[in-house]
């Protein structure tokens, strides 16, 4: 283990990236990196679990697409910069996604900030 990462097992809520996480995702990570391109976002708008397919994505990294389980995408190697490529695609705000890593509602969430009217 990188020894700058010793003891962030204890940091509840941390979810380091390293080479071995980004190598196991690999194939997530490219498919979602591709969705900035029309000819890879035109398929998955048309039908998300054929171009997950076609990218040949593991039944479990399907899932986490299709079931926007954002928070495990960060548990298994997505950094947040490849989420957000897909959360434009689906037209889900970082402000919503956040809620959902705190485990609040969009709505509980916004009375946190200090703009609770934003959208």
């Amino acid at each position: 283990m990188n020894p700058q990462l010793e003891g962030v097992e204890k940091l509840e809520g941390t979810y380091p990236f390293d080479v071995r996480k980004s190598y196991k995702a690999r194939k997530l990570n490219r498919f979602l990196w591709h969705l900035r391109l029309a000819e890879y976002r035109a398929p998955f708008v048309a039908d998300e679990e054929a171009a997950c397919d076609a990218a040949g994505l593991s039944g479990y990294e399907k899932n986490l697409v299709l079931k926007r389980d954002w928070l495990a995408m960060i548990k298994y190697g997505v950094p947040m910069f490849l989420i957000e490529k897909i959360a434009r695609v689906l037209k889900v705000t970082n402000m919503e996604i956040y809620a959902i890593f705190r485990g609040e509602t969009f709505e509980e969430f916004l009375k946190t900030r200090r703009v609770p009217d934003a959208r």
